[in-house]
């Protein structure tokens, strides 16, 4: 993708970013409380959208349904029910390898994941059109969607119209896909963080390769390390922080680790992850 990646704007303020973010005129929608676009954050722009079950060195694709089946068995006291849509939300939440990748409704809760390490480095903010990514779905899924008015699924939705990732491969035998869900409420850092889910139809499916061949749903903006900081102050003033996104006292620290030692930061990622 590094053609597509080197054409992205790099922003010069605090102010022009927003400006750029606020644009709805992107996907003729006026609204923007109910736009219909999620954000991601990366600390570093040369991080792309690979999700971790591809970076397992190995045979990942038919790894798969090990890694779920075995944490479904081991993980049975957390259990979230039936859902296999629920159970991989679990499982990503709690950083088990998965063909999911971690996005949010808000460009604030995206640019702290940006900005909270790596002061030093370039970050990027990535928003996606989930209407123009979902207009690409098979028939039956893309009808699933209207029929609900919906702009993303629920995992209740997915588990009627494809209940499963077998399912999800099959619908994908003519074209890959995207798709885009909000995991249910597990906790509060979820809530807090506006959390939404991307999915690819198979784990072989490369993102970064999808993403480039439709460059129409996306843009980005590059934060050059001066940017970054501006942005950061920003954030911290409006008190989007660790401490609020990750309640608990995991969160509690990784806020005042930052906060107290910001020479420092860019020596730790606590903190810097979705989810």
């Amino acid at each position: 993708m590094s053609s597509t990646v080197d054409s992205i704007a790099t922003v010069g303020s605090w102010r022009e970013l927003d400006d750029a973010v606020g644009d709805q005129g992107w996907y003729a929608e006026r609204d923007i409380a109910h736009a219909p676009t999620v954000f991601r954050g990366l600390a570093r722009s040369s991080y792309r959208n690979v999700h971790s079950l591809a970076r397992l060195h190995t045979d990942y694709a038919e790894l798969e349904r090990h890694l779920l089946r075995s944490f479904r068995k081991y993980a049975h006291r957390s259990s979230p029910g039936d859902s296999t849509w629920d159970w991989l939300s679990l499982a990503q939440h709690h950083g088990l390898p998965t063909r999911l990748l971690d996005w949010t409704y808000s460009p604030l809760v995206a640019l702290h994941f940006a900005t909270a390490s790596a002061p030093d480095e370039e970050a990027i903010l990535w928003q996606i059109d989930c209407e123009a990514v979902h207009r690409r779905l098979p028939e039956p899924m893309l009808d699933a969607l209207r029929d609900e008015g919906a702009r993303v699924f629920t995992t209740e939705l997915l588990d009627r119209h494809a209940p499963d990732l077998e399912a999800l491969r099959q619908l994908a035998a003519d074209e890959p896909f995207l798709l885009f869900f909000e995991p249910p409420s597990l906790n509060v850092r979820i809530d807090n963080q506006g959390a939404v889910l991307s999915v690819a139809s198979t784990p072989d499916l490369r993102v970064e390769d999808w993403l480039d061949e439709h460059d129409e749903v996306w843009r980005a903006w590059r934060i050059p390390p001066a940017v970054k900081a501006e942005v950061r102050a920003r954030l911290d003033q409006a008190n989007v922080t660790e401490r609020v996104l990750m309640p608990g006292l995991d969160g509690l620290a990784a806020w005042l680790r930052r906060y107290y030692s910001p020479l420092d930061a860019s020596a730790e990622d606590g903190g810097a992850t979705m989810g």
